[in-house]
C-alpha cells in the first residue's frame, strides 16, 4: 500500500508494533482516562457522602451494564462490518451503515429510559436493595436514566471514530467527557453538597460531551466515514448485534455477577461487604482498561485487513497484539499486587471494617490480571472477524457462566475467600477455551 492510500486511510498502513501502538494509543489512553473518571466517581461518593452511598452505586450498576453492553453490542458489531466494507472499498455503503447503527442507538437510548424510569422502584427492588440503601439507589439511578440516549451514543462514537481512522478523536471525547465529569462531581458534592445526587449529573453531563461532539464532527465531514443517508437494512443492524452480541454478553453477564456478589455480600457481611467489593470491581475495570482499551484499538484495523483479504499483514498485527497482551498481563497483575492497599486506601481509611475486607480480597482477586487480558482480546479478535459466535461465548464463560457456578459454589464452601477466589479461576478456566478458538480457528483466518 503506497504512503498516499496510507494516508487516506490510517487503517492501510503497514504495521510494525511501534505504528500500532501508537493507532491504538489514543484508544487506550480514552479508556484509561474513562477508567480514572469513574473511579474518581466512586471516590467522591466515598469520601463526600458516605459508604451507603458508595453500596449504592454496585447495588444500580447492573442497570449501567444493560445500557453500556446495548451500546457496545452495536458499536462493536457494527465497527466489525462498516470496517470490512471500507476494507472492500464500498465507502458510499459504509457511511449509510454507520448513521443506521448510531440512528437505531439513540432511539434505543429513548426507549429505555422512559421504560426505566416508569419501573424504577420495581427495578431496585429486583436489584435486593436494603431499606437503609434503597432511597440512594433511587437517586442515583433516576437522573443517570435521564441521561441514557447521550450514554448510549457516547459508546458509538467512541468506537466508531477508531474505526473512521481517527482515533485521536475517540480519545478527545474520553479525556473531555472526563474532565466535565470530574469537574462538575466536585461541584455538585462539595460546595452545593448534593451528595449521590450530584455524582448522578456529574456523570450524565459527562456522557453529553462525546455525544453531541460526535453527531457534529460526523454532520460537518463530507469524506471518509460522515452521517449519510441510511438505507435501513434490518440485515445490517441484525449482523451488528450478533457480530456484538458477545461485548453485550459480557456487559449482560457483569450485570448479573454484580447482582450476586452484591446479594452474597450483603449476606456475609452485610452493607459494608457490599461496599468492599464496590472498591475491587472499581478498581477492577480501572486494572483492565489496557486490555479493554488494546482491543478496542486494534479491533478495526483486523477488521480492515479481513476484509481486504491481507493475510500477511493479518499474520503480523495479530503476532505483535498477542506479545503485547502477555507483556501487559504481567505488568498490571505486578502492579495490582503492589499497589493494591494505597488504591483501597483512596475510597476507605487504613484500619476500617471495609478497608480490612478490601485488603483481603487484594491478596487473591488480582491473579484474574494474568489471564483476563488473552480473554478480552481474543473475543475482541473474533468479532472483528465477524464470528460473533466465538467471541460471544469466551465473553460468556469468563463474565457469566463461570463466575456464576463457581459464586454459587465456591462462598458456601470458602466462606468471603471463596468470592475472592471465583474471578481468577472462571479466568484462567476462560483462557484455556480461548487458547484451544485460536488454535482450531488459525487455518479459516490465517492470522497465524
Amino acid at each position: 500500500m503506497n504512503d498516499i492510500q496510507a494516508a487516506e486511510n490510517p487503517l492501510s498502513q503497514n504495521f510494525n508494533l511501534k505504528s500500532l501502538l501508537k493507532f491504538a494509543f489514543p484508544t487506550i489512553l480514552m479508556m484509561i482516562f474513562m477508567g480514572l473518571y469513574t473511579i474518581v466517581d466512586t471516590i467522591f461518593v466515598a469520601q463526600f457522602a458516605d459508604m451507603n452511598a458508595l453500596s449504592a452505586l454496585n447495588i444500580v450498576c447492573p442497570v449501567i451494564n444493560l445500557i453500556v453492553g446495548l451500546g457496545t453490542m452495536l458499536a462493536a458489531g457494527g465497527s466489525a462490518i462498516v470496517a470490512r466494507k471500507m476494507g472492500a472499498g464500498e465507502h458510499a455503503r459504509a457511511s449509510q451503515d454507520f448513521t443506521l447503527i448510531i440512528s437505531t442507538g439513540a432511539l434505543l437510548g429513548v426507549f429505555i429510559a422512559i421504560l426505566g424510569i416508569v419501573f424504577i422502584d420495581r427495578i431496585i427492588g429486583w436489584l435486593g436493595a436494603s431499606d437503609i440503601l434503597f432511597p440512594y439507589c433511587r437517586e442515583y439511578l433516576f437522573i443517570l436514566l435521564l441521561f441514557t440516549p447521550a450514554s448510549i451514543l457516547q459508546v458509538l462514537f467512541q468506537n466508531l471514530t477508531v474505526t473512521a481512522g481517527h482515533p485521536a478523536i475517540g480519545m478527545l471525547l474520553g479525556i473531555s467527557a472526563g474532565i466535565v465529569n470530574i469537574l462538575l462531581d466536585y461541584i455538585f458534592m462539595v460546595p452545593l453538597q448534593m451528595g449521590i445526587k450530584g455524582a448522578a449529573f456529574g456523570t450524565g453531563t459527562g456522557y453529553m460531551i462525546p455525544a453531541i461532539t460526535g453527531v457534529l464532527f460526523f454532520s460537518v465531514k463530507k469524506s471518509g466515514l460522515h452521517f449519510k443517508k441510511p438505507a435501513v437494512d434490518i440485515f445490517v443492524l441484525a449482523e451488528s448485534c450478533i457480530n456484538g452480541f458477545s461485548e453485550m454478553v459480557s456487559q449482560a453477564a457483569t450485570a448479573v455477577t454484580t447482582f450476586l456478589f452484591n446479594h452474597i455480600m450483603l449476606k456475609l457481611l452485610g452493607e459494608s461487604g457490599v461496599a468492599a467489593i464496590t472498591i475491587i470491581i472499581y478498581t477492577q475495570f480501572l486494572l483492565s482498561t489496557l486490555y479493554i482499551g488494546f482491543s478496542m484499538g486494534i479491533a478495526p484495523v483486523i477488521s480492515y485487513n479481513y476484509g481486504k483479504r491481507d493475510r500477511k499483514q493479518l499474520k503480523k498485527v495479530f503476532s505483535i497484539c498477542l506479545r503485547f497482551i502477555i507483556f501487559i498481563s504481567i505488568f498490571v497483575f505486578i502492579t495490582a499486587f503492589v499497589f493494591g492497599s494505597p488504591l483501597i486506601c483512596i475510597f476507605s481509611e487504613k484500619g476500617t471494617f471495609v478497608y480490612e475486607i478490601a485488603r483481603n480480597g487484594f491478596l487473591i482477586f488480582p491473579f484474574n490480571f494474568l489471564f483476563c487480558g488473552l480473554n478480552i482480546f481474543t473475543s475482541a479478535v473474533f468479532t472483528a472477524l465477524s464470528n460473533g459466535k466465538l467471541s460471544a461465548i469466551l465473553s460468556f464463560l469468563r463474565t457469566f457462566g463461570l463466575i456464576t457456578v463457581l459464586l454459587l459454589t465456591l462462598p458456601n464452601l470458602l466462606g468471603v475467600t471463596g468470592v475472592w477466589l471465583a474471578v481468577p479461576i472462571a479466568e484462567l478456566l476462560t483462557m484455556i477455551v480461548a487458547l484451544v478458538f485460536l488454535y482450531q480457528n488459525k487455518e479459516k483466518y490465517q492470522y497465524a
